[in-house]
């Protein structure tokens, strides 16, 4: 039997969506990452475009992929904030080609923390709303999400959009996470979105320093245990805490170092990975999950 990392406390639970169901504790499910900005600190802008970013799609569909979230503003360090227009904008020129043309035939879901901006999306058929700020910037945003019966992920972060990474230490990160977490549940829930519609994430690489980012991934099992009712989602990919462990490796290199800490998530307990690099990824969980299937057996 796994000990506190083991994932059955959502057994064999489907996250409920819109027009379909996930499946969640069988396998890890692979979130691929599509940016529609100009300044992203993953790909910088390489699929502004909606020709690219179909293209973009259309790989990750043939790569396994389960989810793909799109956004429209960066959040990297240093960028600054959009407007809700542009925003609607940028993603709503995506999802006119996207939902409609490509091969891919999965959920979509939309990063941000605008509920004007989640409203043009989930209207578009985007089923899930990602939101950075776990309803601090927004509170709306949760309302928007219960009148579509949309999934809502949850993520830790302090700040406001332009401090969030320079914000100073905690002493205690696993502390602040679950308050953290506790609020954005409570405002979520008091806005009319279900339980089941939830799922969390510990905003690895956002107002934490290199050490607690390592610790949160070390340590991910703890929050598991104490938020068994939800699923939980980990990003990791190509993020600076990544590099600095590689030696300084730059954004391009970092997908091994990526891979290493997307299997130790998912050991620790994630059901969702999100990442830019599919492929790798959904070939690093397979492999995760045989090794967890094996260890649950008698």
């Amino acid at each position: 039997m796994e000990k506190s990392s083991d994932r059955t406390n959502v057994g064999a639970r489907e996250w409920r969506l819109p027009r379909r169901s996930l499946p969640l504790g069988a396998r890890t499910l692979v979130m691929g990452v599509i940016n529609l900005t100009p300044d992203s600190f993953s790909d910088g802008g390489r699929y502004f475009t909606g020709k690219r970013a179909w293209q973009n799609a259309e790989r990750m569909a043939l790569d396994g992929v389960d989810i793909i979230d799109i956004g429209g503003e960066s959040s990297r360090p240093g960028a600054g904030p959009v407007t809700a227009e542009e925003e609607m904008h940028r993603v709503g020129k995506y999802l006119d080609i996207m939902i409609k043309i490509t091969a891919y035939r999965g959920p979509y879901s939309v990063d941000t923390t605008k509920a004007s901006v989640a409203r043009v999306a989930l209207e578009a058929g985007v089923e899930i709303v990602n939101d950075i700020s776990g309803l601090r910037f927004d509170p709306a945003l949760a309302e928007v999400a219960a009148r579509y019966d949309a999934g809502l992920i949850l993520m830790h972060s302090r700040g406001t959009f332009e401090t969030m990474h320079r914000q100073e230490p905690v002493e205690d990160i696993l502390k602040e996470v679950s308050d953290g977490w506790r609020r954005s549940i409570g405002e979520a829930e008091r806005r009319g979105v279900r339980r089941e519609k939830i799922v969390l994430d510990p905003g690895i690489g956002f107002s934490k320093t290199q050490r607690q980012n390592v610790e949160l991934l070390a340590k991910l099992d703890v929050l598991a245990r104490d938020f068994a009712d939800f699923p939980l989602l980990v990003g990791t990919s190509r993020k600076s805490f990544v590099g600095h462990l590689l030696g300084g490796a730059p954004v391009n290199k970092r997908v091994h170092g990526t891979m290493a800490s997307v299997a130790a998530a998912v050991l620790r307990g994630a059901h969702i990975v999100r990442v830019h690099d599919v492929r790798a990824a959904v070939e690093t969980v397979k492999v995760i999950d045989a090794i967890r299937a094996v260890s649950r057996e008698p």
